[in-house]
């Protein structure tokens, strides 16, 4: 970066920066106050540079604008070294107002204020742009702003000139705020589309460092020091650039760090305290839990929690931005993928160590720590920021090269490059150096002219004799022991990875499973118009039929003595008797009125008398048209009825009965009812994911796919479909598919932690660790917010209830008021109810002198003793929805790494290993993995799942027993409800029997839970009650052939032979296989001396 006098070189550009004018400019000088007139000129510099000063302006006092309408011209080049300048060091203009000349006193002049202009548009693709900058008054006259003479002024006159300072800033608060109008402008943009596309912006902020060492605090007389952070980031392909901090103050602790403070800029030492913050750049309040360092995890957030208040800390707060160009950024990310951890170094320095290092050379920097941040999540797709917490220990070149890769410390070769440029300064010319520290005697870092010697200047006595090599081995522990973090945040402008957008991912799913074409519409509005009254005419008939019927049982004549005209009088007569007739036509009037608006289309009154006349005659043919043809249908044997009352079972019934299909094992049924499911409800993407999990349980993967790819076709965000493709498509090395499939269904709202957890063990096959690590956190941020959101749920109901409990005490309270002696006499002598209970308690212990043998299962989740680990994680929830839909291979996967993870297996993960072993026939072993986590129902139901299928009946009903004893009842409460009863009845508990299979038809009704209930009461001989539940699970399965073989069985013990034979073939025919049920068929026919089996099929008795 130069001034306008370098006007040869072609790489450079000109910005032209115009000051237009002054707003509401105060004067500092009492003579202007007398004069009425102010003076004033802007002067505009860049990092300690002149470009240009305007000339003088004079206005009335009382004037609130002052046009400069001043220019000046700032090269700029175009390499990214130049452009990140461009970005850290402002434009700093600044007003000064003059006394007027008079005779005999040489002209004075104040600063009136400093404005800071930034130049980031110029870098994101604007040409010109224009700002109203505020103008910040100078805090304290320095000699560059005075005249010499003002150096010279007593104590006294200061004391005053502080006092008038503050009196000026009570003032301002009251005034209008001073604004500078600026204009900058470029002919052509400082970089092409190209470059601003494939180009970046990094920008590294440094907060605190908190819990420092003891050893940094200043000791009472002691000279301040400097504190530092270095941190190098790559400028270009082949250059790096070292970003320096080293504007650190120590704050003494007592007190948090304020939410919601302002950023710093770097390079402070030119402006003026007001204009070092950033404007609209805020420090925001985040949780712990969702930083990307350390430091993160509870018993760590309890500590930062203390010593963020009561320790001393060093806060920066500064933020510096550094331009990134093509070759730049893919360095950048070349360089986080070889290594992850770049250090950061921090240092303290004192004055005498500088001194020394001017002297001495000493290249071991006191107080050298280092910390390690993780960049590597800038490479997770869509990152723009990672923020965290980052311990510190001492620096060490062996740790540096282990966990960076890197061989050098960023601050050891700017204090080697420091201490050679102290020793050319040495051997410069003696009258030259004088001249430079005559300028320099109170403020030697800010008359630096470069930034580099700036950098420089900070730096000098990094080395530190006064604490060397003797200092540095006595306190080598010391940021371990203090614990010291710093908090450092980097931000993107634009991803190093970008994220495939939703749009994109859904096109793609389009590419790989076409949707089906729409499901063609259902009928129009005027053909169920004409539906619904054929349904209308079909009851009328019924209605008519059952009139008539009800006549001839009256005893009415017979119809072979009657005339139709006879049949037709007394009918109608029937019906105008008992006002069926009147009901009939307003039943008709419904149907009548759609048809005469959605068929014929007339909504609006018909005034003329002879087109009414005609519409009506014209209805009426139409009605008696549509009439014959309902006649047509109710009584022709070939029509198809289009009606759904037709349909006997609703498709929650259908689904219910599938599901019980699959879970018992009878898959051939379970097939055939998902079928009927999909014929009947087409676009429904739920029936055909079910049905893919039911060939995932008998293993065939090709038509498990082709049921999962027709539900996404049927609904393309169909999310569960889609993370079962993507399982598939993983098993059939399709990794690519698997990959858009499973980021499509992370695509979707609201966010799933399965199929987040799904993608990164994807990607973790794929050897991706990034990308899974990127899934997996994305996993554990949306398992945190689901986990605070049913938190937040929980306690709104807590508070419901609480209210409830006030409201009902309160009541209890006035209602109690002379009823004391009543609840006296009530305490003395017991309800009858709990005598009652307390028999029938006794009673099952005496049925089942077993179930007491473990003691009595809990009954409240508080009371249990569960391991103090999460309830669930994001690989228990991935393992939980894979082990649903039987994919064990990848549902293994996710238990490996659960088993792996930090804190351990979590509480369920004994119950989801069961779940496997169960699926993959491990009985026993499924058995031995839930004897350490009986603690809920859903483990003691699995355990009796286990024992079940083992044979071992009696542990299958201890277990079933405990697992309904919860408040909370199993999962699969309808299997363990089948098979607790079919045990029951097994072992002759028939009563008991009874009781599981009720509370199975009350809650969950199917033919399986009627034809139990059925069976214990002809068990119990209650033959009424069983006929009645038997005929329920025939009207819900007419082909199961138990079923009609215990009907049979109740109808040869009612004495209703016929029917017992009819019902038999019907056993018979779908093939009954229980050969206890023939053998008992066959001894009762003949305990009641029925003719041989053979009179089933046709011989007479």
């Amino acid at each position: 970066m130069e001034t306008a006098k370098s006007t040869e070189e072609t790489n450079y550009k000109t910005i032209e920066v115009t000051v237009v004018r002054g707003n509401y400019l105060p004067s500092s000088l009492n003579q202007a106050k007398k004069t009425g007139v102010f003076q004033s000129s802007v002067q505009v510099e860049v990092d300690g540079n002149v470009l240009g000063e305007s000339e003088k302006k004079e206005v009335e006092q009382v004037a609130q604008h002052v046009e400069y309408d001043f220019t000046c011209g700032l090269l700029c080049r175009g390499d990214a070294e130049a452009l990140s300048q461009l970005l850290s060091k402002p434009l700093i203009l600044t007003v000064r107002e003059f006394w007027p000349e008079e005779k005999k006193a040489a002209a004075r002049t104040a600063v009136v204020g400093q404005a800071v202009v930034d130049l980031l548009p110029l870098l994101q693709g604007q040409c010109s742009f224009s700002a109203k900058v505020p103008l910040n008054p100078v805090i304290g006259s320095s000699a560059k702003d005075t005249n010499p003479s003002q150096s010279s002024l007593s104590v006294e006159t200061a004391a005053k000139e502080r006092q008038k300072q503050l009196a000026r800033k009570v003032l301002l608060k009251w005034r209008k705020q001073p604004t500078l109008c600026v204009c900058v402008r470029l002919s052509d943009p400082v970089l092409s589309e190209a470059e601003l596309s494939s180009s970046n912006l990094l920008r590294v902020t440094v907060e605190t460092a908190f819990s420092i060492p003891g050893s940094w605090s200043l000791e009472s007389g002691s000279s301040p020091c400097k504190y530092s952070a270095a941190l190098e980031v790559p400028l270009t392909a082949q250059k790096d650039q070292v970003l320096l901090f080293c504007e650190g103050q120590l704050k003494a602790g007592g007190q948090r760090e304020q939410h919601g403070r302002q950023r710093k800029r770097p390079h402070q030492a030119l402006l003026v305290p007001a204009n070092h913050f950033l404007p609209a750049a805020f420090f925001q309040a985040e949780p712990v839990e969702e930083e990307d360092g350390e430091l993160t995890g509870s018993k760590d957030q309890a500590f930062r929690k203390t010593v963020e208040i009561t320790k001393n800390r060093v806060s920066w707060d500064t933020e510096m931005p550094c331009f990134l160009d093509a070759g730049g950024t893919s360095r950048l990310r070349q360089k986080i993928t070889e290594s992850r951890l770049w250090p950061v170094e921090i240092m303290r320095l004192t004055k005498e160590a500088e001194t020394k290092m001017l002297s001495e050379g000493n290249l071991d920097i006191p107080f050298h720590g280092v910390g390690f941040v993780d960049m590597g999540r800038l490479l997770f797709p869509g990152v723009r920021r990672i923020r965290g917490a980052y311990s510190i220990q001492t620096f060490s070149e062996a740790e540096l090269l282990k966990k960076a890769k890197r061989s050098v410390s960023v601050l050891k070769q700017h204090v080697k490059f420091a201490a050679d440029q102290v020793k050319d300064r040495s051997g410069s010319a003696a009258g030259s150096h004088k001249a430079r520290g005559a300028k320099e005697p109170k403020e030697p870092v800010k008359k630096q002219p470069g930034s580099q010697s700036r950098m420089i200047a900070a730096d000098v006595g990094a080395n530190g004799g006064a604490e060397s090599e003797l200092h540095l081995n006595l306190e080598a522990d010391m940021y371990a022991e203090a614990r010291t973090y710093i908090i450092i945040e980097v931000t993107l402008e634009k991803p190093l990875v970008s994220k495939t957008p939703a749009e994109e991912l859904s096109s793609r799913v389009r590419a790989l499973i076409p949707p089906k074409p729409l499901h063609p519409a259902g009928p129009s509005r005027a053909e169920r118009a004409v539906l619904d009254f054929h349904r209308q005419v079909g009851n009328v008939v019924t209605q008519v039929s059952d009139q008539y019927t009800e006549l001839l049982a009256a005893g009415c004549k017979p119809v072979e003595n009657c005339s139709r005209e006879q049949m037709y009088a007394e009918l109608m007569g029937s019906l105008n008797d008992n006002g069926r007739y009147f009901a009939f036509k307003e039943q008709m009037k419904h149907a009548v009125v759609r048809i005469v608006r959605d068929k014929m289309q007339r909504t609006e009154p018909i005034s003329d008398p002879q087109e009414l006349k005609l519409f009506v005659s014209k209805l009426y043919v139409y009605l008696v048209d549509e009439m014959h043809i309902a006649h047509n249908k109710i009584y022709s044997h070939d029509a198809v009825d289009d009606s759904p009352d037709e349909i006997q079972l609703s498709s929650s019934q259908l689904r219910h009965f599938a599901r019980e299909a699959r879970l018992i094992g009878d898959y051939k049924q379970a097939v055939e009812h998902y079928q009927e499911l999909v014929v009947r409800e087409p676009t429904e993407p739920s029936h055909k994911f079910e049905w893919g999990t039911l060939y995932m349980l008998t293993g065939d993967y090709t038509k498990a796919r082709e049921c999962f790819r027709g539900a996404v076709s049927v609904q393309q965000a169909h999310r569960p479909s889609l993370m079962m493709c993507g399982v598939l498509a993983a098993m059939f090395e399709g990794h690519q598919e698997a990959r858009t499939l499973l980021e499509r269904a992370t695509s979707i709202e609201p966010p799933s932690v399965a199929a987040w957890t799904l993608l990164g063990l994807h990607h973790e096959i794929q050897g991706g660790s990034i990308l899974a690590e990127s899934a997996f956190l994305e996993a554990r941020r949306q398992l945190r917010a689901n986990e605070a959101k049913r938190r937040a749920q929980s306690g709104d109901e807590e508070e419901e209830e609480e209210e409830e409990k006030e409201v009902e005490t309160q009541e209890t309270k006035e209602e109690g008021v002379g009823r004391d002696d009543e609840e006296k006499d009530m305490a003395a002598c017991p309800p009858p109810s709990n005598e009652k209970d307390l028999q029938c308690r006794d009673q099952q212990q005496d049925q089942n002198p077993d179930s007491g043998v473990q003691g009595k299962p809990p009954v409240d989740g508080s009371s249990i003793s569960a391991p103090a680990k999460l309830s669930s994680t994001i690989y228990t929830a991935a393992a939980q929805f894979l082990l649903q839909n039987a994919a064990l291979q990848m549902a293994e996967r996710a238990l490996s790494l659960e088993l792996l993870s930090d804190g351990g297996p979590s509480v369920s993960y004994p119950l989801l290993l069961a779940r496997l072993r169960l699926l993959r026939a491990d009985y026993r072993g499924a058995a031995d993995s839930l004897q350490e986590a009986l603690f809920n129902s859903d483990a003691w139901a699995l355990n009796g799942h286990c024992h079940f299928l083992l044979g071992a009946f009696t542990d299958a009903r201890k277990s079933y027993e405990w697992s309904l004893n919860f408040p909370q009842p199993p999962s699969d409460c309808h299997l363990v409800l089948l098979r607790l009863g079919s045990i029951y009845l097994r072992q002759e508990t028939y009563e008991q029997a009874k009781g599981v299979y009720l509370r199975a038809c009350e809650e969950s009704p199917s033919c399986l839970t009627w034809l139990g209930l059925g069976t214990a009461c002809y068990r119990l001989e209650e033959l009424c009650v069983a006929e009645e539940a038997l005929t329920q699970a025939n009207h819900l399965n007419w082909q199961n052939a138990e079923v009609w073989a215990y009907l049979s069985l109740v109808c040869l013990r009612s004495g209703r032979q016929e029917e017992a034979e009819q019902f038999y073939e019907h056993a018979t025919r779908f093939k009954l296989q229980e050969e206890p049920l023939l053998k008992e068929f066959a001894e009762l026919k003949q305990q009641l001396r029925f003719t041989p089996l053979a009179s089933c099929f046709g011989t007479s008795s």
